[in-house]
């Protein structure tokens, strides 16, 4: 699928199309100007110019300058006007796309390079749109303009350019072909520093704990130096531009001077100074406006392999997506219940109930081992789950398909009786809250990093939650209390901190499933214990699953589900499978020693 570029000019064609036609105007000063140069010189050598004339020619000059500077700066500010807008809904365009894929999706791309390409990549674009609105019609008029006036000056002159512009138009288009591969080569480069930098600046404190500055140091130098060494092997072909331009253009007026003196001297040819003058002139403009379009060649290079890279990510299909989904509640007719306002009822997430029915899931689709195989299992409306299980044995995985953050390879995932993919995405997430593994804030406030939770909660809401999340205490602490601002990824608050500010965020959603993948690892017990007190209290209508590492965290559980190797290894209450499962017993007594010794007795 290729991308639609169009839309991006559409909304802006008016300037799209005055910008080209200023520059045309600088365009027609520019050949006009030597001209006028010339009548003077020519008219002053042979007549000898009074002081009315020459100030009318200078006026008429003037006037053409003054003509020249307003098409510029039209062509210049409506190029810009262009380019910004162009740039402006393309960046906007990538970041919804980023916001709707799934995390299969995300896999795909490194964070660093998805924001390189929504940064660095726009720019190029937008350097290019710049530079193509002021130079695609000016660079091209000029060149034919002026080969058109050198020819009418001098025919027999003007065969110099049968020379020097094949010569320099195999030059530059060498350099362009050689440098292309190249330029995406950097642009990957990029990607690889952007996520070295990133990557440190987020983990920061582990990198300070562990005194690893010079490693990361050493680190980013390496990505650095690779950027700048794939630079330089692009931008060495690039400069030989320059110096062959110069070369040829030095070179071709030289030509001009000797043979053009030769014709002014010949009074058979006739060719008068003011005309050498202006053709010497025009033969500047000419090799110039080349040099342009070969820039502009360039710059189409670089932005090509940007497009690409853009287009990667726009073209990219969110895996999973609303297409298919039932959407509505269907009435005993099979077609959609209609609501007092007349439009027909959403399914929503009322009770929930979970249900998986012989689900099997695999990150890498190729992979001969499943994360998750074969899982059958029913949570009831309203009741506390626990699931334990070693590391790395599908237990998020598991959670994960309920929110649809990824889809089950086979089987089927039910909330309240229904496929969550019969759901809309927005509908079932809404019903759903989440406290992942890796707790994130975001910079702002506190009450603005809660209010994900619920944009439109009261203050009191926002305390309440807080409250019940046992993060009140030390938010009040703070000396701007609720308006604190939180730094990007909230690395200004300690790891309990953040995790009771997370689960406050979502207790104020007041979902109907609630998430908690092992989410109270960095508090104490005794905060541990009043935060599932106030799970039961305020949260009593709403189905609560937490994964923990801690046994203690999910004794009291309605059920228990222990997890091994992607499978069930059983299901109970804790007394039940304390005596009866030999994984559950494994983790319980490895936290109690003591009563493991006691056990054995």
């Amino acid at each position: 699928m290729k991308h639609n570029w169009f839309k991006y000019i559409r909304p802006y064609l008016p300037y799209f199309i005055i910008g080209p036609l200023c520059m045309i105007i600088e365009v027609i000063g520019e050949v006009v100007m030597p001209r006028l140069q010339a009548y003077i010189i020519n008219t002053a050598i042979a007549d000898g110019l009074t002081v009315g004339r020459s100030l009318l020619a200078m006026l008429g000059m003037i006037g053409m300058a003054v003509l020249m500077m307003a098409g510029g700066v039209g062509g210049s500010y409506f190029g810009a006007k262009a380019a910004v807008n162009f740039a402006g809904d393309l960046r906007r365009d990538i970041f919804r796309k980023v916001q709707s894929f799934s995390f299969a999706n995300i896999d795909k791309f490194s964070t660093g390079s998805l924001v390189t390409r929504m940064t660095n990549d726009v720019t190029q674009l937008q350097n290019f749109v710049n530079m193509m609105l002021r130079m695609a019609i000016r660079a091209p008029g000029m060149l034919i303009a002026g080969l058109v006036m050198a020819i009418t000056l001098q025919p027999s002159l003007s065969a110099i350019f049968a020379v020097s512009v094949p010569v320099l138009v195999c030059a530059i288009s060498f350099i362009i072909f050689s440098s292309f591969s190249k330029f995406s080569a950097v642009q990957k480069k990029v990607d690889a520093l952007n996520s070295t930098v990133q990557e440190n600046v987020t983990n920061v404190r582990v990198v300070k704990s562990f005194t690893r500055e010079d490693f990361e140091i050493e680190k980013f130098g390496k990505a650095n130096l690779d950027l700048r060494n794939t630079s330089m092997g692009a931008m060495k072909i690039v400069i030989f531009m320059s110096p062959v331009m110069t070369l040829v253009m030095n070179v071709t007026v030289l030509c001009i001077i000797f043979f053009g003196s030769r014709i002014v001297l010949n009074p058979v040819l006739g060719m008068k100074p003011g005309d050498l003058s202006a053709f010497i002139t025009y033969a500047t403009q000419i090799l110039s406006s080349l040099m342009s379009v070969s820039m502009l060649f360039m710059v189409t290079s670089r932005a090509l392999a940007s497009a690409k890279r853009i287009g990667e990510v726009l073209d990219e299909v969110p895996d999973i997506t609303d297409d298919g989904a039932q959407r509505y509640v269907l009435g005993a007719d099979g077609k959609p219940l209609v609501g007092e306002d007349g439009k027909p009822v959403e399914l929503t997430v009322q009770r929930g109930e979970i249900e998986f029915k012989n689900v099997t899931f695999r990150y890498y689709k190729n992979s001969a081992d499943p994360v998750l195989s074969d899982i059958s299992l029913k949570i009831p409306a309203k009741s506390v789950v626990g699931i334990v299980g070693s590391t790395g044995c599908g237990k998020t995985t598991l959670v994960s398909l309920i929110a649809r953050l990824y889809d089950a390879d086979s089987g089927e995932v039910l909330v309240d009786g229904v496929n969550v993919r019969d759901y809309s995405i927005y509908n079932l997430r809404e019903g759903i809250g989440m406290v992942l593994q890796n707790n994130t804030l975001f910079s702002g406030t506190v009450a603005e990093n809660l209010r994900w939770g619920d944009e439109n909660a009261s203050d009191e809401e926002v305390i309440a939650a807080a409250e019940s999340a046992q993060a009140d205490k030390f938010v009040s602490s703070f000396k701007d209390g609720y308006e604190t601002m939180i730094d990007q990824g909230g690395t200004n608050v300690s790891g309990g901190q953040k995790q009771r500010l997370c689960i406050a965020r979502a207790l104020l959603k007041k979902p109907k499933v609630l998430i908690l993948d092992d989410s109270t690892s960095a508090v104490d017990t005794a905060t541990e214990a009043q935060i599932r007190t106030a799970f039961r209290n305020e949260l009593a209508d709403s189905t609560k699953i937490i994964i923990a590492q801690r046994i203690s965290s999910v004794k009291d559980a309605d059920m228990i589900i222990v997890m091994n190797e992607g499978k069930i290894a059983g299901i109970g209450t804790h007394d039940e499978l304390l005596a009866e499962n030999e994984p559950y017993q494994e983790i319980y007594y490895s936290q109690n020693d003591s009563e493991r010794k006691e056990a054995g007795k």
